[in-house]
Protein backbone atom coordinates (compact mmCIF):
# COMPACT_ATOMS: atom_id res chain seq x y z
CA UNK A 1 0.00 0.00 0.00
CA UNK A 2 3.31 2.61 0.82
CA UNK A 3 4.68 1.93 -2.84
CA UNK A 4 1.08 2.38 -4.40
CA UNK A 5 0.70 5.55 -2.43
CA UNK A 6 4.14 6.63 -2.66
CA UNK A 7 4.51 6.41 -7.03
CA UNK A 8 1.25 8.18 -7.40
CA UNK A 9 2.36 10.96 -4.95
CA UNK A 10 5.53 11.10 -7.18
CA UNK A 11 3.51 11.47 -10.53
CA UNK A 12 1.11 13.87 -9.10
CA UNK A 13 4.39 15.79 -8.33
CA UNK A 14 6.02 15.29 -11.48
CA UNK A 15 4.39 14.03 -14.59
CA UNK A 16 7.79 13.45 -16.09
CA UNK A 17 8.06 10.26 -13.85
CA UNK A 18 5.32 8.54 -15.76
CA UNK A 19 7.86 8.54 -18.64
CA UNK A 20 9.86 6.03 -16.87
CA UNK A 21 6.62 3.71 -15.98
CA UNK A 22 5.45 2.71 -18.91
CA UNK A 23 5.84 -1.20 -17.61
CA UNK A 24 3.05 -0.29 -14.85
CA UNK A 25 -0.75 -1.04 -15.82
CA UNK A 26 -3.48 -0.13 -13.66
CA UNK A 27 -4.14 -3.32 -12.94
CA UNK A 28 -0.96 -3.78 -11.29
CA UNK A 29 -2.64 -1.90 -8.43
CA UNK A 30 -4.60 -3.35 -5.50
CA UNK A 31 -7.25 -0.79 -4.69
CA UNK A 32 -9.39 0.16 -7.09
CA UNK A 33 -8.96 3.73 -6.21
CA UNK A 34 -5.27 3.97 -7.40
CA UNK A 35 -5.80 1.92 -10.34
CA UNK A 36 -8.77 4.68 -11.24
CA UNK A 37 -5.90 7.47 -10.31
CA UNK A 38 -3.33 5.88 -12.34
CA UNK A 39 -5.05 5.11 -15.57
CA UNK A 40 -6.17 9.06 -15.19
CA UNK A 41 -2.68 10.29 -14.90
CA UNK A 42 -1.39 8.33 -17.79
CA UNK A 43 -4.44 9.77 -19.74
CA UNK A 44 -4.17 13.25 -19.15
CA UNK A 45 -0.20 12.95 -19.65
CA UNK A 46 -1.41 11.09 -23.28
CA UNK A 47 -3.78 13.88 -24.41
CA UNK A 48 -1.22 16.43 -23.97
CA UNK A 49 -2.27 18.21 -20.41
CA UNK A 50 -1.07 21.84 -20.17
CA UNK A 51 0.93 21.15 -17.32
CA UNK A 52 3.24 19.12 -19.29
CA UNK A 53 4.33 22.33 -21.01
CA UNK A 54 3.64 25.06 -18.06
CA UNK A 55 6.73 26.69 -17.37
CA UNK A 56 7.69 27.10 -13.39
CA UNK A 57 5.96 25.47 -10.74
CA UNK A 58 3.39 22.65 -11.50
CA UNK A 59 -0.24 24.05 -12.13
CA UNK A 60 -2.39 22.65 -9.47
CA UNK A 61 -5.20 21.65 -12.76
CA UNK A 62 -2.72 18.75 -13.04
CA UNK A 63 -4.06 17.56 -9.47
CA UNK A 64 -7.19 18.57 -9.86
CA UNK A 65 -8.20 17.27 -13.19
CA UNK A 66 -6.28 13.83 -12.94
CA UNK A 67 -9.03 13.80 -9.25
CA UNK A 68 -11.74 14.45 -11.89
CA UNK A 69 -11.11 12.07 -14.38
CA UNK A 70 -10.48 9.63 -12.12
CA UNK A 71 -13.65 10.22 -10.27
CA UNK A 72 -15.73 9.09 -13.14
CA UNK A 73 -14.70 5.73 -12.90
CA UNK A 74 -14.98 4.91 -8.62
CA UNK A 75 -16.45 6.57 -5.57
CA UNK A 76 -14.38 8.32 -2.75
CA UNK A 77 -11.51 9.95 -4.45
CA UNK A 78 -10.95 13.37 -3.26
CA UNK A 79 -8.32 16.26 -3.68
CA UNK A 80 -7.37 15.83 -0.07
CA UNK A 81 -6.65 12.21 -0.77
CA UNK A 82 -4.78 13.23 -3.68
CA UNK A 83 -2.37 15.25 -1.16
CA UNK A 84 -2.43 12.18 1.19
CA UNK A 85 0.06 10.02 -1.98
CA UNK A 86 2.17 13.37 -2.42
CA UNK A 87 2.76 13.53 1.20
CA UNK A 88 2.82 9.83 1.48
CA UNK A 89 5.90 9.82 -1.53
CA UNK A 90 9.72 10.70 0.33
CA UNK A 91 11.49 11.30 -3.22
CA UNK A 92 9.69 11.80 -6.70
CA UNK A 93 13.12 10.71 -8.60
CA UNK A 94 12.66 6.61 -6.88
CA UNK A 95 9.34 6.52 -8.58
CA UNK A 96 10.54 3.96 -10.64
CA UNK A 97 11.68 1.29 -7.61
CA UNK A 98 7.96 2.08 -5.99
CA UNK A 99 6.39 1.02 -9.34
CA UNK A 100 8.82 -2.21 -9.23
CA UNK A 101 7.02 -2.75 -5.90
CA UNK A 102 3.86 -2.24 -7.26
CA UNK A 103 4.23 -5.11 -10.02
CA UNK A 104 6.00 -7.12 -7.07
CA UNK A 105 2.60 -7.16 -4.83
CA UNK A 106 0.81 -7.76 -8.02
CA UNK A 107 2.87 -10.89 -8.80
CA UNK A 108 2.44 -12.38 -4.99
CA UNK A 109 -1.62 -11.66 -5.46
CA UNK A 110 -1.60 -13.26 -8.91
CA UNK A 111 0.92 -16.19 -7.82
CA UNK A 112 -1.64 -16.89 -4.47
CA UNK A 113 -4.99 -16.59 -6.83
CA UNK A 114 -3.55 -19.18 -8.57
CA UNK A 115 -1.86 -21.68 -6.08
CA UNK A 116 -5.08 -21.53 -4.40
CA UNK A 117 -7.05 -23.08 -7.47
CA UNK A 118 -4.76 -25.49 -7.33
CA UNK A 119 -5.40 -26.62 -4.06
CA UNK A 120 -8.98 -26.64 -4.50
CA UNK A 121 -8.69 -28.67 -8.07
CA UNK A 122 -6.25 -31.17 -6.14
CA UNK A 123 -8.74 -31.69 -3.14
CA UNK A 124 -11.43 -32.33 -5.49
CA UNK A 125 -9.51 -34.75 -7.77
CA UNK A 126 -8.66 -36.41 -4.40
CA UNK A 127 -12.34 -37.08 -3.73
CA UNK A 128 -13.26 -38.00 -7.02
CA UNK A 129 -9.96 -40.30 -6.70
CA UNK A 130 -8.66 -38.26 -10.30
CA UNK A 131 -6.02 -36.50 -10.98
CA UNK A 132 -7.04 -34.40 -14.72
CA UNK A 133 -8.17 -31.07 -12.85
CA UNK A 134 -5.20 -30.55 -10.88
CA UNK A 135 -2.88 -31.44 -13.92
CA UNK A 136 -5.30 -28.74 -15.81
CA UNK A 137 -4.73 -26.07 -13.55
CA UNK A 138 -1.17 -26.80 -12.55
CA UNK A 139 -0.24 -26.45 -16.23
CA UNK A 140 -2.25 -23.08 -15.83
CA UNK A 141 0.03 -22.58 -13.39
CA UNK A 142 3.21 -22.66 -15.36
CA UNK A 143 1.90 -20.49 -17.58
CA UNK A 144 1.25 -17.64 -15.67
CA UNK A 145 4.34 -18.19 -13.83
CA UNK A 146 6.06 -17.87 -17.23
CA UNK A 147 4.25 -14.98 -18.07
CA UNK A 148 4.52 -13.17 -14.65
CA UNK A 149 8.80 -14.26 -14.66
CA UNK A 150 8.81 -12.27 -18.44
CA UNK A 151 7.16 -8.98 -16.97
CA UNK A 152 9.73 -9.01 -13.96
CA UNK A 153 12.81 -9.78 -16.34
CA UNK A 154 13.93 -13.02 -15.09
CA UNK A 155 12.96 -16.77 -15.55
CA UNK A 156 11.16 -18.50 -13.08
CA UNK A 157 12.85 -20.66 -10.43
CA UNK A 158 12.51 -22.26 -7.33
CA UNK A 159 13.93 -20.27 -4.23
CA UNK A 160 15.57 -22.33 -1.22
CA UNK A 161 13.84 -21.92 1.90
CA UNK A 162 15.54 -19.23 4.33
CA UNK A 163 16.27 -20.68 7.30
CA UNK A 164 16.56 -18.37 10.94
CA UNK A 165 17.05 -19.54 14.41
CA UNK A 166 15.33 -22.46 15.50
CA UNK A 167 14.05 -20.88 19.13
CA UNK A 168 13.62 -17.52 19.98
CA UNK A 169 16.10 -17.55 23.05
CA UNK A 170 18.79 -18.09 20.37
CA UNK A 171 18.36 -14.14 19.77
CA UNK A 172 19.64 -11.62 22.06
CA UNK A 173 16.77 -9.30 23.85
CA UNK A 174 16.84 -5.92 22.10
CA UNK A 175 18.36 -2.64 23.77
CA UNK A 176 15.50 -0.35 24.59
CA UNK A 177 17.35 2.91 25.98
CA UNK A 178 20.94 4.03 27.03
CA UNK A 179 22.97 6.22 24.79
CA UNK A 180 24.21 3.09 22.54
CA UNK A 181 20.80 2.34 21.68
CA UNK A 182 20.46 6.21 21.09
CA UNK A 183 23.35 6.31 19.14
CA UNK A 184 22.24 3.32 17.13
CA UNK A 185 18.68 4.70 16.40
CA UNK A 186 20.16 8.43 15.42
CA UNK A 187 22.68 6.31 12.69
CA UNK A 188 19.72 4.64 10.88
CA UNK A 189 18.10 7.46 10.81
CA UNK A 190 21.00 9.64 9.28
CA UNK A 191 21.69 6.47 6.33
CA UNK A 192 17.65 5.92 5.83
CA UNK A 193 17.31 9.62 4.43
CA UNK A 194 20.80 11.04 3.54
CA UNK A 195 21.70 9.89 0.14
CA UNK A 196 25.05 8.17 -0.06
CA UNK A 197 25.45 7.87 3.65
CA UNK A 198 25.79 4.20 3.58
CA UNK A 199 28.83 4.54 1.77
CA UNK A 200 30.61 6.44 4.27
CA UNK A 201 30.45 2.81 6.88
CA UNK A 202 29.22 0.06 4.40
CA UNK A 203 32.91 -0.87 3.98
CA UNK A 204 33.95 -1.39 7.57
CA UNK A 205 30.33 -1.17 9.84
CA UNK A 206 28.89 -4.42 9.99
CA UNK A 207 25.21 -5.74 11.52
CA UNK A 208 26.91 -7.63 14.39
CA UNK A 209 28.30 -4.57 15.73
CA UNK A 210 25.20 -3.55 16.99
CA UNK A 211 24.00 -3.81 20.35
CA UNK A 212 20.34 -4.30 19.78
CA UNK A 213 19.67 -7.00 17.50
CA UNK A 214 16.37 -5.44 15.70
CA UNK A 215 18.79 -2.59 15.07
CA UNK A 216 21.25 -4.78 13.32
CA UNK A 217 18.52 -6.76 11.08
CA UNK A 218 17.70 -2.74 9.86
CA UNK A 219 21.55 -1.94 8.79
CA UNK A 220 21.23 -5.40 7.31
CA UNK A 221 18.69 -4.22 4.94
CA UNK A 222 19.93 -0.97 4.07
CA UNK A 223 23.68 -2.85 3.12
CA UNK A 224 21.34 -4.80 0.91
CA UNK A 225 19.60 -1.79 -0.83
CA UNK A 226 22.89 -0.62 -0.84
CA UNK A 227 24.56 -3.41 -2.47
CA UNK A 228 22.08 -3.74 -5.73
CA UNK A 229 22.66 0.22 -6.09
CA UNK A 230 19.12 0.46 -5.01
CA UNK A 231 17.80 3.91 -4.00
CA UNK A 232 17.18 4.52 -0.11
CA UNK A 233 14.25 5.93 1.89
CA UNK A 234 11.83 4.46 3.99
CA UNK A 235 9.59 3.00 1.40
CA UNK A 236 12.64 1.39 -0.03
CA UNK A 237 14.16 -0.34 4.18
CA UNK A 238 10.34 -0.99 4.32
CA UNK A 239 10.20 -3.10 1.30
CA UNK A 240 13.26 -4.86 1.76
CA UNK A 241 12.77 -5.46 5.16
CA UNK A 242 9.30 -7.20 4.05
CA UNK A 243 10.88 -9.23 1.28
CA UNK A 244 13.44 -10.88 4.03
CA UNK A 245 10.55 -11.95 6.38
CA UNK A 246 11.26 -9.43 9.11
CA UNK A 247 7.83 -7.76 9.34
CA UNK A 248 5.97 -11.61 9.04
CA UNK A 249 7.97 -13.36 11.88
CA UNK A 250 7.99 -10.17 14.21
CA UNK A 251 11.52 -9.20 14.32
CA UNK A 252 10.45 -5.66 12.88
CA UNK A 253 7.26 -3.65 12.83
CA UNK A 254 6.52 -1.18 9.91
CA UNK A 255 5.63 1.41 12.65
CA UNK A 256 8.87 0.55 14.10
CA UNK A 257 10.76 1.35 10.44
CA UNK A 258 9.07 3.99 9.79
CA UNK A 259 9.77 5.74 13.47
CA UNK A 260 13.15 5.14 12.48
CA UNK A 261 12.96 7.80 9.37
CA UNK A 262 10.66 10.08 11.56
CA UNK A 263 13.31 10.55 13.66
CA UNK A 264 15.82 12.32 11.41
CA UNK A 265 18.95 14.27 13.11
CA UNK A 266 21.28 16.03 11.56
CA UNK A 267 24.63 14.72 12.01
CA UNK A 268 27.35 12.48 9.79
CA UNK A 269 26.74 9.15 9.33
CA UNK A 270 30.55 8.01 9.83
CA UNK A 271 30.60 10.28 13.08
CA UNK A 272 27.42 7.70 14.51
CA UNK A 273 29.11 4.59 13.11
CA UNK A 274 32.07 4.92 15.15
CA UNK A 275 30.22 5.61 18.29
CA UNK A 276 28.40 2.50 17.36
CA UNK A 277 31.72 0.39 16.66
CA UNK A 278 33.60 1.81 19.85
CA UNK A 279 30.61 0.86 22.25
CA UNK A 280 30.16 -3.06 20.18
CA UNK A 281 34.47 -2.91 20.83
CA UNK A 282 34.45 -2.18 24.60
CA UNK A 283 30.92 -4.02 25.48
CA UNK A 284 31.61 -7.07 28.09
CA UNK A 285 30.96 -10.30 26.44
CA UNK A 286 27.61 -11.76 26.57
CA UNK A 287 27.39 -15.07 28.55
CA UNK A 288 27.60 -18.11 26.73
CA UNK A 289 23.92 -19.85 25.44
CA UNK A 290 23.81 -23.47 24.63
CA UNK A 291 22.68 -23.15 21.07
CA UNK A 292 19.38 -24.89 20.16
CA UNK A 293 20.13 -25.32 16.77
CA UNK A 294 22.43 -24.46 13.66
CA UNK A 295 22.64 -21.31 12.85
CA UNK A 296 22.94 -21.14 8.33
CA UNK A 297 25.82 -19.80 6.75
CA UNK A 298 24.84 -16.78 4.78
CA UNK A 299 26.11 -13.54 2.72
CA UNK A 300 26.54 -10.89 4.90
CA UNK A 301 24.80 -8.69 2.14
CA UNK A 302 23.66 -11.20 0.17
CA UNK A 303 20.10 -10.68 -1.67
CA UNK A 304 16.83 -11.41 0.28
CA UNK A 305 15.14 -14.54 -0.53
Amino acid sequence: MSAEQAVLGAALLDPEQLTHLEWLAADHFYRPVHQALFAALRKLRNDGHPALSADGPLPLSWVTDAVEEAGQHVRGLTAAYAHTLIQACPRTEHAPVYGRMVLEGAIHRTVAQHSIRLHQAARADAVQGEVEGALRTADVLTGVLTDLARRWGTDPRPVPPTVGPSAATDIPPPVQSGPVAEDERFLLAVLAEQPGAMGEVVAWLRPGDFADPTHGQRYRCLGALHHRGEPIDRITLLWEAQRRGLLADGTVSSEQLTAVCEGMVPGSADWFGQRVMRSSVTAPPPPPREPSGPWPRTRFWGPAG
